[in-house]
This record gives C-alpha cells, sequence and structure tokens, in this order.
C-alpha cells in the first residue's frame, strides 16, 4: 500500500526537478520578486515552507530566522540545507507531502509556499492543514502561478501542455484555479493579487500573490457558541 504521507521517489525527475530550480531559481524569482517582498514582508522568527525546494525564499526570511520546511522531495534537501548554511536560517527538514503536515494545532504564526500548490495533489487538504496549524490571526503568504482567462494564448498553451508539464514537474498543473481555490478554504480575510510575468515558460506566466489570514476565534468554538445559543 503506498503512504500517503510520503512522495513518491522518481529517481530521475526528482534529481532534474532539483537541479532544474537550483539552476533557474534566481531566473524564476527575478521575476516574482517584487510580488514575493511584499506578501513576504515582516514574516516572524519561525515560518513554515510548503515546498522550498532548494531555498528559493529563504532571502525574504528575517535574519536568523527557523524555518520548518516540508519538502517531500529528498532530491532538493542537501541543497536547501546548503543555502540554509549559507544564509543563516536555522532549519529543519521534514520529508513529509503538504496534505499531512506533523505538526500541532494552532502551532505557528507564518506558513508561506510559493509555486507549490500547482503541483500538490489535493490543494483543498492543503489549505485545510495550513488553516489546522496556524494560531487564530496567523497569516498564509503565497506566490503562485495559475490558470491563464479563457480564450488566451497562455491559455490554449496551458491545455496543449499539460500532460508533458505535469510530467517534467512532478504532476505540476498550469490549469488550477488556486484564487478561487483559496478564496474557498475558510480563512477570515484573503487579499490575492493576479499579475503576470513574461517568460519562455509561456504556460507559467500567470500569477497570483497574497496573504490569507485565519480567524481570531478558532471556527470550531464559533460553531460550538452557535450551538449553545
Amino acid at each position: 500500500m503506498t503512504n500517503m504521507t510520503t512522495h513518491p521517489d522518481h529517481p530521475v525527475l526528482g534529481r532534474f526537478n532539483s537541479a532544474f530550480f537550483w539552476l533557474m531559481g534566481g531566473y524564476l524569482d527575478r521575476h516574482m520578486r517584487q510580488h514575493k517582498a511584499a506578501v513576504f514582508a515582516d514574516l516572524p522568527d519561525t515560518v513554515v515552507e510548503l515546498g522550498p525546494g532548494v531555498g528559493a525564499n529563504l532571502r525574504y526570511l528575517p535574519a536568523g530566522a527557523r524555518l520548518i520546511a516540508i519538502e517531500p522531495n529528498r532530491h532538493m534537501h542537501a541543497r536547501l540545507r546548503k543555502a540554509a548554511r549559507t544564509r543563516g536560517v536555522d532549519l529543519e527538514v521534514r520529508s513529509i507531502v503538504a496534505e499531512h503536515v506533523d505538526l500541532p494545532d494552532a502551532s505557528v504564526d507564518a506558513v508561506i509556499s510559493s509555486l507549490v500548490l500547482c503541483s500538490v495533489s489535493d490543494p483543498e487538504a492543503v489549505l485545510a492543514e495550513v488553516r489546522r496549524i496556524l494560531r487564530p490571526g496567523g497569516r498564509f503568504s503565497f506566490a503562485e502561478h495559475v490558470v491563464a482567462e479563457a480564450g488566451t494564448g497562455t491559455r490554449t498553451a496551458q491545455r496543449l501542455l499539460r500532460r508533458p508539464w505535469a510530467w517534467l514537474f512532478e504532476g505540476c498543473s498550469c490549469e488550477r484555479d488556486l484564487a478561487g481555490v483559496i478564496r474557498a478554504a475558510g480563512f477570515g480575510s484573503v487579499d490575492v493579487q493576479p499579475y503576470r510575468i513574461h517568460s519562455p515558460f509561456l504556460p507559467f506566466n500567470t500569477h497570483i500573490a497574497g496573504t490569507a489570514v485565519t480567524a481570531d476565534i478558532p471556527a470550531d468554538i464559533t460553531a460550538d457558541a452557535a450551538v449553545s445559543s
């Protein structure tokens, strides 16, 4: 039986993606930097990151920060650890999938992700886990690529290339309406800013960045109060 808490280890694609993002991370980050800097500003000293890969977002963490890295692709770990040492980040790697985060309820103040919700098997389950581990008033900050508007050339490219794209990038979908998924995930407030980059990777060029904040009062307490009244 497959262990659903771990990532399938493809011996070739796992290494390919580690090398790809190591080589191309700076290029991709330059296109996204303005939006990442805005949504990743003022992070606390301890941050949970979903799928940090080889460490593209370490530059946005405060000096001396602690990062709890939810990174199921073990081929990313060595480069991630090296990047964390270089930037002085206290790194804890957890080789698990984001649908099953092994952290207690209401235990962290901030979760971040970039270019991750496109490739998880169940984005709704991932966001439920994010809400579960965030404290009341905690923030989830994200920068993701998303489906393009219908009738555009980018949308046509996404549809034509979806199968080879998903195979090469280990399940990455270029056709997800992640803004809608995040808005429907039950956060207290959600701010989403769409934007576009211009790169040769056409299916990748439509993006969102934003922050979702959990309600100040946990949902289960609110529900209990409504029942008792």
